[in-house]
């Protein structure tokens, strides 16, 4: 018999070990490269056919990955793990999931070209909170006072980095409202993964959504640009860097630890990666950075830390 997806479990405060931490760390680090490999790799070739080719070439690694472990399984004669039946909700969960992560991600691209850079970054910085909220809401995840506070001092410390470029007007509402649509279709399709991860593994999850992403995009790389592929080293070396470092190993970091760590926990780190981006821009680009960045940089810090502290929150 097919087993049903498991219903949400309560949540326990419980100190991450510092190697999770650690970890974490790593996979956002890895996860600000994006932004440089897209900027490279945009020289060469449109925004539509770079995110063609980073999940297309994904695909191609995550099937791989995913080829391993079924022939571990197998040499192990687990037949239970090799072999599993998956019901339609869970079929449609995943379909779901890539379905809110490619929405989250043409509602970004949209909102650059109706706002400033500083303002999409800066509502796209509310990932977390649309994802706290919704764990609390669908999922009955608890958070404690501390985590609350330190979440709420990180936001403010992610909105002060881009808070010198944000531009106030009337011409800019529909793209704020598409960067902040993104960041709430980017935190559904976290809680949908959250769930999957009770059945699927890290591996398949991001191999079907990103098979799924390459068949939603190439459809528009054909109507709205004339190039499918880079036509020079440098652009197939960041669209490769760009699908192994940031989607595969970066995402395989952080669909692993929804595991046991609640989707609102993992989504807080994402506000470091706004500080390592600004970070690498100084370092490749020459871009400037204020005393009010540096500033900010260390209430981001200062938030997570008090965050994370309040221990949690780990499944039970």
């Amino acid at each position: 018999m097919p087993t049903e997806l498991e219903s949400p479990k309560p949540t326990e405060w419980q100190t991450p070990p510092p190697l999770v931490i650690i970890v974490i760390f790593i996979a956002i680090f890895m996860y600000s490269f994006a932004a440089i490999f897209i900027k490279l790799s945009e020289q060469d070739v449109g925004p539509n056919a770079t995110v063609f080719n980073r999940f297309w070439i994904a695909t191609i690694c995550l099937g791989f990955w995913r080829w391993m472990e079924v022939l571990r399984l197998r040499l192990s004669f687990d037949e239970m793990a090799s072999s599993k039946n998956y019901t339609t909700k869970e079929l449609g969960l995943l379909l779901l999931g890539a379905t809110l992560a490619e929405l989250s991600q043409l509602a970004w691209a949209w909102s650059l070209t109706e706002t400033g850079v500083a303002n999409a970054n800066l509502l796209h910085n509310f990932t977390p909170v649309f994802t706290a909220f919704g764990g609390w809401l669908l999922l009955g995840h608890y958070f404690g006072l501390r985590f609350v506070f330190g979440l709420t001092l990180a936001i403010v410390g992610a909105i002060t980095i881009g808070l010198e470029d944000w531009q106030v007007g009337t011409d800019n509402l529909v793209g704020d409202s598409l960067a902040l649509l993104s960041a709430f279709f980017y935190a559904m399709s976290v809680l949908v993964i959250e769930q999957l991860r009770t059945k699927f593994s890290a591996t398949g999850i991001l191999l079907w959504s990103c098979l799924l992403r390459s068949c939603l995009t190439f459809p528009l790389v054909l109507l709205a640009e004339d190039r499918l592929f880079p036509s020079s080293l440098q652009g197939w070396l960041a669209v490769i860097s760009l699908a192994v470092l940031c989607q595969v190993l970066a995402s395989m970091i952080l669909v692993h630890q929804l595991k046991t760590y609640s989707s609102g926990f993992i989504s807080l780190f994402l506000l470091l990666e706004p500080i390592f981006t600004a970070i690498l821009g100084w370092i490749i680009f020459g871009e400037q950075l204020s005393f009010l960045n540096w500033l900010a940089f260390l209430v981001v810090l200062l938030g997570i830390y008090l965050a994370q502290s309040n221990q949690g929150p780990k499944k039970s």
